[in-house]
């Protein structure tokens, strides 16, 4: 596939961007149906930043913290630069910010997130420890489509792993971890292939 043909595609951070570098490896592969066309990060200092530069891809800062509580405002100096960099769909990878409806209907089914349980286990944050708490047998990752609820739009891929004895969070997370780097990938594959026969 072309990468005129590839679905351009903004991968948003906020730290070191572990599944953002998953994503830029994918999208090296001539087949794949989705280019990086841009990362961008909420905070000027995330590590993801450097690392995307590295690669090769454009990178766009819009520090949340210049407009105060306005959230609305930020995600429409977000959008505005989405829109000048041709994006057509967006991915979230550990972007730390709770997106207002305003953002999620701007970009509705074009919208992706990856969390880190079994939804609709666990949503929110601390999920390893929460997991470890509850004495499940199984923990794991979700893709999903964003909406305007909280980690409960449509699944689109989950991996699953087992949850060990001995145990903590830091090798509970590790763990799932890399099957988050698995699905990602496939996951925004699978969208992008249906955004471009949608075109």
């Amino acid at each position: 596939m072309s990468g005129e043909g590839r679905i351009p595609t903004a991968v948003l951070i906020s730290g070191r961007g572990s599944n953002m570098v998953a994503l830029i490896e994918a999208a090296r592969a001539v087949d794949y149906p989705a280019r990086i066309a841009l990362v961008l990060s909420n905070l000027p200092n995330a590590g993801g930043l450097a690392r995307a530069e590295a690669a090769g891809i454009p990178v766009a800062t819009v520090d949340h913290r210049a407009f105060g509580k306005d959230r609305e405002a930020f995600e429409r100096a977000v959008d505005n630069t989405l829109r000048q960099s041709g994006v057509e769909l967006v991915a979230l990878a550990g972007f730390m910010r709770v997106l207002t409806p305003w953002f999620i209907g701007r970009w509705q089914g074009r919208l992706i997130n990856i969390h880190p349980s079994l939804l609709p286990a666990f949503p929110g944050l601390n999920t390893h420890a929460r997991a470890l708490e509850a004495g499940v047998a199984e923990h794991g990752c979700t893709v999903h489509l964003v909406t305007s609820e909280l980690d409960a739009g449509p699944t689109i891929a989950q991996a699953r792993v087992p949850v060990l004895p001995g145990d903590d969070a830091a090798t509970l997370a590790a763990r799932v971890l890399e099957q988050e780097h698995r699905i990602y990938p496939q996951a925004l594959a699978a969208v992008a292939s249906g955004l471009h026969c949608r075109r």
